[in-house]
C-alpha cells in the first residue's frame, strides 16, 4: 500500500503526529515536555511555520499547524531531529525514538479546521481511566491538562507568545471572550456526543476535507502518479529593511558589516546568520543576497544549510538568533 503524498503549498494546513517507537514513551517527565515545547518554538521560528494547536500525551503528540512558507517537510524533519537529539542525549539511549516517520493530514481549512482541532484537545479525555468520567469531571481535567494548547484557547493569561490562536478563534467571531466562550462550548460538545474522527475523512489520500475539495487538490496537485513532493515556496516578502538586519547583526556580534560582507570572511557565524537572516526576513532571494557578498547563489545556499544544522547543536548559537530577532522585532 503506497503512502499518502506530501502535498505542500502555500499556506495550508495540516495534522500532524508521531508515535514512540513500539509505542514507547516519548516523554519520561515534565523537563522533556518543556524541552519539546521550546524547541517546537524555535522550529516553527526557523521555518515560520503557525502552530494553531497541539497536545503531547505519554508516548505520542498531535500538531495543527499552518504552512506559509510551503515547506512541512522540512519544517518536521528539523523538529523531529531535534527532540530526538535532546531525549537520546537526556536519556543515555540512542536509535529512533519515534515510529517511522511522521503523519500528515492535509486540511480542507474551511470546512475541518474546527473539527481537528477538536480532536487534538480532547485527546487527553480520551484515554482509558478518563473516559468514563462524569461529564463535569472531564471538562475539569480538559480544562487543566498543562500540555495543551487548550488552556490558551479559554484564557489569555495562559497562552504561549509562540501560538496562532487568531485562525481558530474567527470561526467564532473573534479572538475576544466571546468567541473564546463560544469555541470552549464547541469543544466540550465533544464530551457528551459522539463525534466521528475528523482523521477518518483523510484515509488512503491523506487529505481530510470535503469530496469537491479533495478532488480540486488531485487536480491541482496529483499530476501523475510519479509526484512524490511538491517544491518549496523559496520566499516571501521581507518586513525589515536589509540595512537593519545587518547593522543588528553587526551589533549583536560585534563584527563591522564591512567584515562579514567581504568575499572570503572566515571570521565566524556572523556572515552565515546575515545569509539566514537577510532570506528569511529581509525580502530577498540568494541571488541578490551572493551579488552583496560576492559569492554564487549556490554558496547562500549551501551556507543556510549549514546554519540550520549549527543550530540543531549549538545552544549559544541558538540564545545569539533569539537575541537578534527580539532586537529585530523591537524596531
Amino acid at each position: 500500500m503506497t503512502r499518502p503524498l506530501r502535498i505542500q503549498f502555500e499556506d495550508a494546513c495540516y495534522h500532524v503526529t508521531c508515535r514512540g517507537n513500539a509505542r514507547q514513551d516519548i516523554f519520561l517527565d515534565d523537563s522533556d515536555r518543556l524541552s519539546f515545547l521550546e524547541l517546537l518554538r524555535r522550529s516553527s521560528d526557523i521555518y515560520q511555520v503557525h502552530v494553531l494547536a497541539y497536545v503531547l500525551m505519554t508516548n505520542h503528540f498531535h500538531l495543527l499547524v499552518k504552512t506559509p512558507l510551503a515547506n512541512l517537510q522540512k519544517f518536521m524533519r528539523h523538529f523531529n531531529i531535534s527532540y530526538t537529539s535532546h531525549f537520546n542525549t537526556f536519556h543515555g539511549r540512542v536509535g529512533h525514538l519515534y515510529q517511522g516517520r511522521y503523519q500528515s493530514f492535509l486540511i480542507d481549512a474551511d470546512n475541518y479546521l474546527l473539527e481537528v482541532s477538536r480532536y487534538i484537545h480532547l485527546n487527553p479525555v480520551r484515554v482509558r481511566g478518563h473516559d468514563d468520567l462524569s461529564f463535569t469531571k472531564r471538562r475539569h481535567y480538559l480544562n487543566r491538562y498543562r500540555w495543551s494548547s487548550y488552556p490558551g484557547y479559554l484564557s489569555k493569561g495562559r497562552r504561549e507568545s509562540w501560538m496562532n490562536y487568531s485562525d481558530v478563534l474567527r470561526y467564532f467571531g473573534d479572538d475576544d471572550p466571546g468567541g473564546r466562550q463560544q469555541y470552549a462550548r464547541f469543544v466540550e460538545a465533544g464530551l457528551s456526543e459522539d463525534i466521528a474522527s475528523p482523521l477518518a475523512q483523510g484515509k488512503g489520500h491523506g487529505i481530510i476535507g470535503s469530496s469537491e475539495y479533495i478532488e480540486r487538490i488531485k487536480r491541482r496537485f496529483l499530476i501523475s502518479d510519479r509526484a512524490r513532493e511538491l517544491p518549496a515556496v523559496k520566499s516571501i516578502i521581507g518586513h525589515i529593511s536589509p540595512e537593519t538586519i545587518l547593522a543588528t547583526i553587526s551589533k549583536n556580534t560585534g563584527v563591522p558589516e564591512t567584515a562579514f560582507l567581504k568575499k572570503g570572511y572566515k571570521g565566524g557565524i556572523a556572515r552565515v546568520l546575515a545569509m539566514e537572516l537577510l532570506y528569511r526576513y529581509g525580502g530577498m532571494n540568494q541571488r541578490e543576497i551572493g551579488e552583496l557578498m560576492g559569492i554564487d547563489y549556490s554558496a547562500v545556499s549551501v551556507g543556510r544549510a549549514r546554519f540550520r544544522k549549527f543550530l540543531e547543536k549549538d545552544t549559544e548559537l541558538l540564545q545569539l538568533l533569539d537575541r537578534i530577532k527580539g532586537s529585530l522585532i523591537q524596531g
